[in-house]
Formats: structure tokens, C-alpha cells, sequence
């Protein structure tokens, strides 16, 4: 049954680094699924790194994330592919990020951002044939 775009962090808005909530694999484990970065909210000279985690137990992450957004400055929808076959033991993942700002004015970064994931479909051979 194919994932469905499920939030592994609603819309939120951030001022500094964190993490969001535990997200359950369940039956998903070891799939292959595309995982998608929207940046709704942006304010000039800022930078956000948004990356994922996994852990078998919810307790241990690791020391490095499963998968990594390219450092991000401007609002969009980005898109990255995170295979969980290599990973057959993680049954939970994590949303972390990093803002930093620099320049003038208000010294705290400001972001509107969300990230959900799909299981990522095979092509369909032979449509149209």
C-alpha cells in the first residue's frame, strides 16, 4: 500500500535549532521514499539546514543523519530521495535543523517550513503499450 504524503513535520514556524517529533515507520521500514522540504516563510540574510534521522528504538539516533537537504535561503518546495533499505533496523525518523542569521536588524533567523514524505513509486513499465 503506498504511502500517502504524511507530514514528518507539519507547518511550523522556527526561530532557532530543533527537532520535531518522532515519526513511526510502522510497515514502511526499508522503503525507498521521497521527502519533500517546503519553505513557506523567509526573511533576507538567513540559512536553514534541515536533515533526517532515524533510530530503531526512538531513544538512539545516531551521530549522522540518514539524509541531508543542500543548505536552503529562499522560500521553495525541495525535494530529496531517502533509501531505507540500508537501513532495515530504523523504524523511526526525525526532522532536526539548524537557522542561522547574520547581517542587520533582528538577530534571530525566522522560518515558516514543513516536511513530509511519500513512498516513492516504481516506474510503470510498458504504459501505453
Amino acid at each position: 500500500m503506498p504511502m500517502l504524503p504524511e507530514f514528518l513535520l507539519s507547518e511550523t514556524t522556527i526561530r532557532e535549532a530543533g527537532a520535531g517529533p518522532d515519526f513511526s515507520l510502522g510497515d514502511r521500514a526499508g522503503e525507498t521514499l521521497i521527502v519533500t522540504l517546503g519553505i513557506t516563510r523567509i526573511v533576507e540574510q538567513e540559512s536553514i539546514d534541515v536533515s533526517i534521522w532515524g533510530s530503531a528504538d526512538g531513544a538512539n539516533w545516531g551521530a549522522r543523519p540518514l539524509a541531508s537537504f543542500p543548505q536552503k535561503f529562499y522560500c521553495g518546495v525541495y525535494q530529496i530521495v531517502l533509501d531505507l533499505a540500508g537501513h532495515p533496523d530504523v523504524q523511526y525518523l526525525r526532522v532536526r535543523w539548524q537557522a542561522n542569521r547574520w547581517g542587520k536588524g533582528e538577530p534571530r533567523p525566522l522560518f515558516g517550513f514543513y516536511v513530509f514524505a511519500q513512498t516513492m513509486q516504481p516506474a510503470l513499465a510498458g504504459v501505453g503499450v
